[in-house]
């Protein structure tokens, strides 16, 4: 097992999936973390446990979390429908601070592990329009996570990846395929079913079949 270790931001989709095995691929050994949040199922979770075991994260951690406590968003509020069709400006999906509370845990979690180097699977093209997918927030975070850590203090610095940040959905997908990623193990509905199966009509629904289509790759996506 290598020594270069990295905390990895695993949500259960394609593009966090695709993360792993980027990282995998340039040598590290993978912890890999999700959040049970209150999101609206835990197809999701089931599917990042998929990923963590078929890409050999060395250990797989899931936080249970209660943002649903403050709602403000349809994947944490029942009462908030999904949209179904594109929408202009932050849509109601976007989940009140939720990289940033993800990515704090995921820096105590390599604090504690010795790791320096955090992935997260952000995108800033083909992506819902969230504030915290952006390069300044990623920026931003990594400056903060040196200023607030016991290691980063003593010159054991932290880095930030975001390796999917300037890609368009079809490179992820690309990506992913050059490093052996089973995208039929991930989920990334908004409002899949208990069995993972996806809609077909939200945002991040509409977004994945885009990429497939525009990758030239079949898409492995199961549909209720």
């Amino acid at each position: 097992m290598t020594d270069k270790k990295a905390v990895i931001l695993l949500s259960g989709g394609l593009d966090s999936a695709t993360v792993v095995a980027m990282a995998k691929a340039e040598g590290y050994s993978c912890y890999t973390m999700s959040f049970d949040y209150g999101q609206r199922h835990r197809a999701e979770l089931d599917a990042a446990a998929r990923v963590a075991k078929d890409l050999g994260a060395v250990e797989h951690k899931v936080i249970g979390l209660s943002l649903n406590g403050i709602g403000g968003s349809a994947l944490t509020d029942s009462s908030i429908d999904v949209p179904e069709a594109p929408t202009v400006g932050i849509p109601v999906t976007y989940v009140p601070a939720r990289n940033t509370v993800f990515l704090s845990l995921a820096l105590g979690w390599a604090e504690v592990l010795g790791a320096r180097d955090i992935f997260i699977g952000v995108n800033a093209v083909d992506y819902s329009g969230y504030p915290d997918c952006r390069p300044e927030f990623v920026e931003a975070f990594e400056r903060m996570a040196n200023l607030a850590t016991k290691a980063g203090v003593e010159g054991q610095g932290f880095s930030i990846k975001a390796p999917l940040q300037n890609l368009s959905k079809a490179d992820i997908v690309k990506a992913g395929m050059e490093h052996g990623v089973d995208y039929s193990l991930t989920v990334s509905c908004y409002q899949a079913d208990d069995q993972g199966r996806a809609c077909r009509k939200c945002d991040s629904c509409r977004l994945r079949a885009e990429g497939f289509a525009a990758a030239g790759v079949s898409d492995p996506t199961r549909y209720f």
